[in-house]
């Protein structure tokens, strides 16, 4: 009798979060503190998201960035909002960034938190990226070649990881992330993920 691969999928994830969850322990004590000592704020950061089904959730990171680092581009700096938009809503250099917030960043640490979302299941450990509402919207206007992969893109949960954050293409076009987020929703499968799942280790460590 074969298992179904959703059930598989689930299964995954539940064991390689709490895994990976006790795995860095040390870093939910560690992290919390120096967060605090480096800037104002709250210690989490978290951001509605798109999910499975087009389902909004609340997606959890540790705090990389200033206090209000949303207002100050949507509605204290006009000119960093136009850099922004236009880069893939990414920003090179982005000054919202903290001195420390730029070290998690850089290990990846600062997507620990999405392991309870995990956890929760509005998250994989393998997926497409979750995206904002507003940039689906405004990205598929600027790519309307793309508009056709969102639904088969929402079909599946978001991920921590996936395809094209580990074959070294970060730094892509939001066209061409959409088609690779695409193509995995439809062929996704047990064993592409558990590969996916080994590249990952390597793929942040050459971010370092």
């Amino acid at each position: 009798m074969f298992l179904n691969q959703d059930f598989l999928k689930r299964i995954v994830d539940i064991i390689v979060s709490l895994c990976l969850f006790l795995l860095f322990l040390p870093f939910w004590i560690i992290i919390p503190i120096l967060i605090k000592l480096d800037s104002p704020g709250p210690v989490f950061y978290r951001h509605r998201r798109v999910g499975k089904d087009g389902k909004e959730f609340w997606i959890f990171k540790f705090r990389s960035m200033v206090e209000n680092a949303d207002e100050i581009l949507h509605k204290q700096d006009k000119k960093l909002l136009q850099k922004f938009k236009p880069g893939d809503w990414k920003l090179k250099n982005d000054p919202r960034i903290t001195p420390l917030g730029k070290v998690l960043r850089n290990l990846t640490i600062d997507e620990f938190p999405q392991l309870f979302n995990v956890l929760k299941g509005e998250m994989s450990m393998v997926g497409p990226r979750a995206y904002l509402k507003k940039e689906l919207r405004q990205q598929t206007k600027k790519y309307p070649q793309t508009y056709k992969y969102i639904k088969t893109i929402l079909s599946v949960k978001p991920g921590i990881t996936g395809v094209w954050q580990t074959s070294g293409r970060n730094e892509i076009s939001f066209d061409k992330r959409a088609k690779i987020d695409y193509d995995y929703a439809r062929n996704h499968n047990f064993w592409g993920d558990i590969i996916i799942l080994l590249k990952t280790p390597q793929a942040m460590i050459s971010k370092w």
